[in-house]
């Protein structure tokens, strides 16, 4: 961080790793999971949300797109902000706070191919998922939630 002057300020403050992740959720009877399969450790093999870290200066929800595009080879425009997971030990390489962005999307619209970090991309049934890697069970949770929240009546 500069000031006018062109000091640097420093902090004794540990700082985290911040990253994204996105929730795509399809809109039918029985809702999907998007998922990609992870190519690199931690969890290589595994099955996650697509997302990954934040470049310094790129506005989150930027992140989330450009992550879920790079991985799956799908746009969209509008995400909703979700969830902040923070807790330690969510991520072996270290401290990560995630800010998660989920979307419904109708299933026909979806063509996902995978790229990037993703050996593999598939949707799964949202209450009978595979195990997920991270504390990605955890957020799928809070994804049940907010759309169960939703429901009418």
């Amino acid at each position: 961080m500069s000031t006018s002057s062109g000091q640097k300020h420093t902090y004794e403050y540990p700082r985290p790793a911040l990253t994204v992740d996105v929730a795509i959720v399809t809109r039918e009877a029985r809702p999907r999971v998007l998922l990609i399969q992870r190519k690199k450790d931690p969890f290589a093999g595994s099955w996650a949300f697509p997302g990954g870290f934040v470049d310094e200066n790129e506005r989150l929800g930027d992140a989330a797109r450009r992550e879920l595009a790079e991985e799956t080879g799908i746009t969209i425009a509008d995400l909703e902000q979700l969830y902040t997971a923070g807790d330690p030990g969510r991520d072996p390489r270290g401290w990560t706070v995630s800010v998660v962005y989920l979307a419904q999307v109708d299933p026909d619209a979806l063509k996902p191919v995978a790229a990037d970090d993703a050996s593999a991309v598939g949707l799964f049934p949202l209450d009978a998922p595979p195990q997920l890697a991270f504390d990605h069970a955890v957020l799928l949770g809070r994804v049940r939630a907010r759309l169960a929240d939703r429901k009418p009546d």
